[in-house]
């Protein structure tokens, strides 16, 4: 298959998912055509559907027929209904240094630390916690980081948007070839130098956050890390313990919650770190948070 034809497909289904999770359910049925058959495997070892039990089997007559019975108004479901869970398995970090500051002493030996502390923590015990929160047919594993790349334009200034920031992004994905293109996989890690705001849904880092992930039409999975430049961000941690604490705590969600809301999210206290925030432990020499664990029912 060439590189045109993946994309094609991988345009596919991303296209096939949001239309799902939108409830778009008209749209998402004239995808289909009259070949088609839909499975969704119960899981087992046996992958064969006339031997294994399925969640859905279904012809396009039967496709049909479950969009008009939605439709109807009338027919039995959920209230409220279940969350469609999207998942990273294999998380492939890449990271951006935003800002000509990274570029100079100090700041550019932390540069080297944060592709150091990925490339550990990518096979490391706190993916590993993660494996609870596998689904059948997506079991989150190790990851890898991919590359890394640092830009000093756009200029950034006192503060960025979020959407300055998505639409720096999709600029590098199309036009810097360093830059790899999304895959379900696919993390970006954007690092603001320091000095800049992040604005986000109204709120702004060192008020709200100290760093949060998102999506791009549930295509592009990134997280923006603004510097850690106020007291309430370090936490009391050294900048880096500091910086590789919140890289964690939006690793780990991401890898759960990629499109925030619809993976595993509490609506009571939100995603798996927000429930263990500024609870901090050491893997290897590297401060990471603590993160929520449904099996054990605490965070770990």
């Amino acid at each position: 298959m060439s590189a045109t034809d993946r994309q094609a497909v991988a345009d596919f289904l991303y296209l096939e998912a949001r239309l799902a999770d939108e409830g778009r359910y008209d749209e998402w049925e004239s995808l289909w055509t009259d070949d088609a058959l839909y499975w969704i495997p119960a899981g087992g070892d046996d992958p064969d559907p006339d031997r294994q039990l399925s969640f859905a089997y279904d012809n396009r007559a039967r496709i049909a027929s479950r969009v008009r019975q939605l439709r109807s108004g009338t027919h039995h479901t959920q209230v409220p209904p279940s969350r469609l869970r999207r998942l990273i398995a294999n998380v492939e970090v890449f990271t951006i240094f935003w800002g000509p500051v990274w570029q100079q002493a100090p700041n550019s030996a932390l540069v080297t630390q944060i592709n150091q502390f990925f490339e550990f923590i990518l096979t490391s015990a706190l993916i590993d916690q993660m494996h609870e929160y596998s689904v059948p047919g997506r079991k989150v594993a190790h990851g890898k980081r991919i590359g890394s790349i640092m830009i000093a334009t756009p200029k950034l200034h006192a503060s960025v948007t979020d959407a300055a920031v998505q639409h720096m992004l999709q600029h590098e994905i199309t036009t810097n070839a360093a830059v790899p293109k999304p895959t379900p996989n696919t993390l970006y890690f954007v690092y603001l130098e320091p000095g800049v705001k992040v604005v986000q849904g109204g709120a702004a880092s060192c008020q709200a956050f100290c760093g949060y992930h998102s999506d791009i039409s549930g295509q592009i999975f990134y997280a923006a890390m603004p510097f850690p430049g106020c007291a309430a961000c370090r936490g009391g941690l050294p900048v880096f313990d500091a910086l590789t604490s919140t890289s964690s705590h939006e690793l780990c969600e991401a890898i759960t919650d990629p499109i925030p809301g619809q993976g595993w999210y509490d609506d009571a206290h939100g995603e798996i770190g927000d429930i263990c925030a500024w609870k901090t432990k050491k893997i290897g020499q590297y401060v990471v948070q603590l993160e929520w664990s449904n099996h054990a029912g605490k965070c770990i």
